[in-house]
């Protein structure tokens, strides 16, 4: 392998599956807070991206969005339904990459297990803005940057590595396939 990680003594690479992949999307994206949702990808050409918060994080590892009809987003996810979201914890951990697909609904219930007060900033009828409507992104595989130990370890390792010459950052990284 000829990359950086060819220098880490210890074991920096473990792909999650299933049970464990869900708790890391989890872990990751509360971490993040929000993130960015991206549409309209395609090799070679910009993709259109906006900073989002997921209302919900279901048992299947499902991320729920309340989002407007008539949305550049929703006119996206109708001609391609193929998501990635992108997400940063902090500035030297809990960084992943998800990519998905989209479904758009306008189930009245969901709306209403999703909704959130501050919500009527964008929806100013409130939880019945016939303007609401629901994204459920099923993630099918991504990618994560983590720390084993969380930072303070992190940190001490590699300002020893610093000091010695050796490679110890306290990295972990892997595939995620819910």
């Amino acid at each position: 392998m000829d990359s950086i990680n060819k220098n880490q003594k210890e074991e920096n690479l473990k792909d999650v599956y299933g049970p464990e992949a869900i708790e890391k999307i989890k872990e990751l994206a509360k971490k993040a807070g929000s993130f960015f949702f991206c549409t309209a990808i395609q090799t070679g050409k910009p993709f259109a991206t906006r900073p989002m918060a997921a209302e919900e994080i279901d048992d299947e590892g499902n991320l729920w969005f309340l989002s407007a009809n008539d949305s550049h987003k929703n006119k996206e996810i109708q001609e391609d339904n193929r998501v990635q979201l992108l997400f940063q914890g902090s500035s030297y951990s809990d960084f992943m990459t998800l990519y998905g697909t989209a479904e758009i609904s306008t189930d009245k219930q969901r709306i209403k297990e999703l909704w959130d007060p501050t919500m009527k900033n964008w929806f100013t009828e409130g939880e019945d803005d016939p303007r609401i409507t629901v994204i459920k992104v099923s993630p099918n595989e991504g990618y994560y940057w983590d720390t084993k130990n969380g930072m303070a370890v992190g940190m001490i390792k590699r300002a020893y590595g610093a000091v010695v010459g050796e490679t110890f950052d306290d990295s972990i990284e892997g595939k995620i396939n819910p």
